[in-house]
Order: structure tokens, then C-alpha cells, then sequence
């Protein structure tokens, strides 16, 4: 039987605001457990919860851009459930009235097709503490550091049929919040954390399978090898005979298989009622044009000025702009080398970011600047060196050597231009070959790489390829 795969996820962005969404509260990471919880977020009696002004205009700034619906009025509701890092025995979560209705996302697949994701809803929660299993032996640890933090769940349309679509659509978001700078996506702390609905069916059939969820997924390598496991785990189950249950799974990385954790509630489970303590949130069209004009360029928008005004590929343009940090850096290089854009954007996408991968390293602790990165490619632009010699000056100036400038003078790597030295490099390399000149003269043009070679390896990699390429042409013809 051949089986298709309905996948919608949900995220939870961490919003960058200060303070915690109903108190005063440091949201700041890496704090010691249990200093960063006050009285408000642990519901303690006599305390009253005080919405975060700002939480709600992030909130209202990711509608925007993802061009969906505002709730005029959006209500905030208690989600009861009972979880040890849940102080309160509630979740002040939103449920009939979201602050964000519904949206889309355009993601970029492979070979340029386009797909649009429907985003359902996006809603204002509190996050719960954090249990803690690896530090107590036999015992639990509760940390209630994160308890109150501000919360936008980004709840998408069932609406991907790929692991791989999953991770595109996942990376949009994760990208896009930064870009407006609502969440700072860092999911090594838990800043943007997913949890996956999947479900399998038979090709054909409309009715939708019944759907396990895989909750905390913390990366996009962990959210596509979570989903390709889970797809085959619910395939492996109805093959079998057996029946899939809906569920909450968890994702062990270690050994790369979901499991159990309960069973899958509805949302009447949690017995949802509007939070007798906070009042509907009222927002007018004037917020909204308010916010609206506070948002930055969009990275869609930033791609396809790549594309026109610099005539970047569609792939180059798409990388550029899928990060904040990548985009700013690009822009800040190109501010340096107006004319170079082209160079810039293969300099940064291949040596660049292969270093920064290789030392776990983002743009922002780039040992290299943007203005040192154009620096070193207006020399290639100039004649100065080679790409050859850019290879060997970006290695120094990756390990602190200098500006490419200081380089290029102190190693004595500036590229010979000069015709007359030239030739005679070309000169001694022919007189020293003869039977290579033969070959070439008797048809054989890749003896061609061979002189060449032996030219640069003569020249220490100095010489101009471009000049020894022309004249070594003229020189083997001219015999």
C-alpha cells in the first residue's frame, strides 16, 4: 500500500521581551534556578496577573507579516492541567479568541517550487518551568526560571506531506521572527521550540489519519529525523495490523525514536474558561498601522531585491536573506564593496560559512568582518592576487593576521601583472618542454593545464591567470 504524510506544526517562540508576560519578572536565560520567579508567576494567593504591553505588540507585528487576520478582541483563557513545573495548575494560554487568526507562509522547496503553508492561529501563553531528570538521581528537579515567560504558539494548517517540508516551513519562522526581531531563535535555550502533528494515510484517501504529536523538538536535524521516524513507525503499526493511538510522543535523539509519553488530550480536557483576572485585549486599526510601520524589510522582500537590483540567483538571493545575521552581514560587505556583489555573496556562502560551520561559529563572532571580508575582495577585483592567493590571505586573516592589505604586503603575495615577467616564466616553461609544445601543437589543448600549472607553480601562484593564459596562447601558436 502506498501511504502520504499529513504534518502540521506547532512553534513556541520565545518573545524578546525583558520581562515576563504577566509580571516583572527577568526573562534573561541562564540565571540560577528558581531566582527568576516571583509571586505573580507561581500564582501565589492574593496576586493578580499584569499583561506585558509589548508582548502583545509582537505578537501583533508577526500577524502582520505573515499578512494575517488581528483580533480586534482576543481573550485570554486558563488551560487546567496538572504538570509538576505547572505552579499554578494552569496555563494562561488563549483559546476561541487568538490575538493572530489566519496567515500563510510561502516556503522554497527544491529545484525553485514554491508551496504555501496556511498558519491556523497564533496565540499569547505563558511558559511552565522546566523539569529537570539528569541532575537528582531518582528525584526530579523543578526550575521555575521560565515560568511567565512570554509565549507566541504558531499554529500551522495540516498542511505539509514532508519531513523536509516541515524543516523549510520550520526555518521560515524561525528566520522571519528574527528578522522582526520578536524572538532571538536560539534554540540551544529554548527560545523556539516545535512540536510535531503527525499522521499517515493511504494515497487517495481524504479523511486524515489519527495523529501522534512529538513535543520539545529544540533543531531542524532533530525535527526531520523525529518526523521520517514517527512516518514510519505509524506505517510499520497499521501494516502490522495494529492501530495507531493518538498520543504526545517524545523524540530521544540518542537513539533516534519517538516514544510514548500519554495520551493525546482534546482541548475540552483542559477544561478552557476565560481568566477571570485579565480583560479582553482591544486592538484598533491605528495599532496595527502603528506596528505595521515598524516592520523591517522582510526576508522575501530582501530575496527578491537580491534577485533585481544586484542579479543574484534565486538560490544565492534565498541564502542571503534566510538569516538575520547572514543578511546583515552581506549588506554591511556590499556598504564597503558596491561593486562586488556577486563575489561577496559566493565569498560568504562558501568559505565563510564553511569556516563558521567548522568552528561552530554564527556571522556575529565572525573573526572576519564584513569590511575586512570587501577589503580582501576588492584585491581580487583589482588584480592585487588571485583567487588562488584570496584562499591563503583569508586563512591569515581568519587567524588574526591582519587586514588582507597588511597580508598581502607582509607574505609578498601581490600578483605579477607584469607582461615582460611574465613572459619570461612562459618563455623558460616552453623552452624546458618540448614535447608537451608538440602535443599541443598536434591538437592536444588540455596539455594546455599542464603549462599553466608549471607557469604558477614558477610564479609561487603570482601570476596572473588571465595574462598567462593569453599570452601562453600566443607563445604555443606562434612556434
Amino acid at each position: 500500500m502506498q501511504w502520504e504524510t499529513v504534518i502540521g506544526l506547532e512553534i513556541h517562540a520565545q518573545l524578546a521581551t525583558k520581562s515576563k508576560i504577566f509580571s516583572a519578572a527577568s526573562t534573561a536565560f541562564g540565571a540560577e534556578p528558581n531566582t527568576q520567579a516571583c509571586a505573580v508567576d507561581l500564582g501565589l494567593p492574593g496576586v493578580l496577573p499584569v499583561l506585558n504591553k509589548e508582548a502583545v505588540n509582537m505578537a501583533i507585528k508577526f500577524g502582520v507579516a505573515i499578512g494575517a487576520e488581528i483580533g480586534r478582541e482576543s481573550v485570554f483563557a486558563r488551560k487546567n492541567y496538572f504538570y509538576p513545573d505547572l505552579p499554578k495548575g494552569y496555563q494562561i494560554s488563549q483559546m476561541d479568541l487568538p490575538i493572530v487568526g489566519k496567515g500563510q507562509l510561502t516556503i522554497s522547496l527544491e529545484e525553485g517550487v514554491n508551496k504555501v503553508v496556511g498558519i491556523t492561529r497564533a496565540h499569547l501563553e505563558e511558559d511552565a518551568g522546566k523539569s529537570l531528570h539528569d541532575q537528582f538521581p531518582g528525584q526530579t528537579g523543578i526550575d521555575l526560571n521560565r515560568a511567565g515567560t512570554p509565549l507566541l504558539e504558531i499554529v500551522s494548517d495540516p498542511d505539509m506531506s514532508s519531513a523536509k517540508e516541515a524543516v523549510a516551513y520550520a526555518r521560515k519562522i524561525h528566520s522571519l521572527v528574527q528578522f522582526i526581531e520578536i524572538c532571538d531563535g536560539n534554540m540551544q535555550e529554548g527560545s523556539l521550540r516545535c512540536d510535531a502533528n503527525v499522521s499517515v494515510r493511504p494515497v487517495g484517501q481524504t479523511e486524515l489519519g489519527t495523529r501522534a504529536e512529538i513535543k520539545n523538538i529544540n533543531s531542524f536535524r532533530f525535527l526531520e529525523k523525529a518526523i521520517n521516524h514517527e512516518i514510519q513507525r505509524q506505517i510499520d503499526v497499521i501494516e502490522d495490523g495494529g492501530t495507531v493511538v493518538q498520543e504526545t510522543r517524545l523524540y530521544d535523539s540518542e537513539k533516534n525514536e519517538t516514544r510514548s509519553m500519554r495520551s493525546k488530550e482534546e482541548a475540552n480536557d483542559y477544561r478552557y474558561f476565560p481568566d477571570p483576572d485579565l480583560l479582553p485585549v482591544r486592538v484598533t486599526e491605528e495599532d496595527i498601522e502603528r506596528i505595521r510601520a515598524t516592520l523591517p524589510e522582510l526576508p522575501q522582500q530582501k530575496s527578491k531585491r537580491y534577485i533585481n537590483e544586484l542579479k543574484l540567483s534565486d538560490y544565492n538571493a534565498d541564502l542571503l536573506s534566510s538569516s538575520r545575521e547572514i543578511a546583515d552581514y552581506f549588506e554591511v560587505a556590499l556598504n564597503a564593496a558596491p561593486e562586488q556583489s556577486s563575489l561577496l555573496a559566493n565569498w560568504i556562502l562558501g568559505d565563510l560559512t564553511g569556516a563558521l560551520n567548522k568552528s561552530e561559529m554564527g556571522f556575529s563572532d565572525s573573526p572576519i568582518s564584513p569590511e575586512q571580508l570587501a577589503g580582501l575582495l576588492m584585491r581580487i577585483a583589482d588584480n592585487t592576487i588571485s583567487g588562488k592567493i584570496a584562499k591563503e590571505v583569508f586563512e591569515a586573516m581568519w587567524n588574526g593576521e591582519g587586514s588582507a592589505d597588511e597580508i598581502i604586503d607582509s607574505k609578498g603575495l601581490k600578483q605579477i601583472t607584469d607582461s615582460g615577467a611574465i613572459e619570461k616564466l612562459i618563455d623558460d616553461v616552453i623552452a624546458n618542454n618540448a614535447d608537451q609544445v608538440e602535443q599541443f601543437r598536434a591538437g592536444k589543448e588540455k596539455v594546455l593545464g599542464f603549462f599553466v600549472g608549471q607557469i604558477m607553480q614558477q610564479s609561487k601562484g603570482k601570476a596572473n591567470p588571465g595574462q598567462v593564459n593569453q599570452l601562453l596562447r600566443e607563445k604555443l601558436k606562434a612556434k
